[in-house]
């Protein structure tokens, strides 16, 4: 039998580290919300905000121009909305240090293991997304970036935020 107690699980000097995605949506707002409320003020949390962009590819845009401009404009659309979230989670005493904002712009199959491998690379104890609400048929056909998170995450926590 453990004689480990309560205080002993719960040590502050231990690092934690949350990977959150997010994109531009209310839904993005009210999860980065419910984090500052969760863990505002702790001097031992590390926040990562993560946005993939997926690249197009080459043949859906009519021009490289066109396609260039549309990445610009996806990129300045998050770097608009991950501003707001780093204000958010300043308000709740977390500082400079304790928050990256990340915009990745790759080319991905799928958004879901996009952020599990930023998760690996990072080593991120917690994973956090908001779920859509998306219909189950819409998930059906197009997936669940929340669902493929939750299956697939390895070494870490995955927080569901509705």
């Amino acid at each position: 039998m453990s004689t480990q107690t309560f205080g002993d699980l719960s040590r502050r000097d231990v690092e934690r580290h949350l990977l959150v995605a997010v994109d531009e949506s209310e839904n993005s707002k009210r999860t980065v919300m419910y984090l500052a409320d969760f863990f505002g003020g702790l001097k031992d949390v590390f926040i990562t905000l993560l946005t993939i962009i997926p690249e197009p590819s080459e043949d859906f845009f009519p021009t490289e121009a066109a396609r260039a401009k549309w990445l610009r404009d996806r990129r300045a659309v998050m770097e608009q909305a991950m501003a707001g979230y780093r204000e958010i989670l300043r308000a709740v005493g977390l500082e400079d240090h304790q928050i990256e904002s990340r915009i990745v712009i790759r080319p991905c199959a799928s958004i879901g293991a996009a952020i599990l491998e930023e998760q690996e690379k990072r080593r991120c104890c917690i994973v956090v997304v908001g779920r859509r609400g998306i219909s189950h048929s819409e998930e059906f056909v197009f997936g669940s970036t929340s669902n493929h998170i939750l299956h697939h995450a390895k070494n870490s926590a995955v927080l569901v935020v509705e």
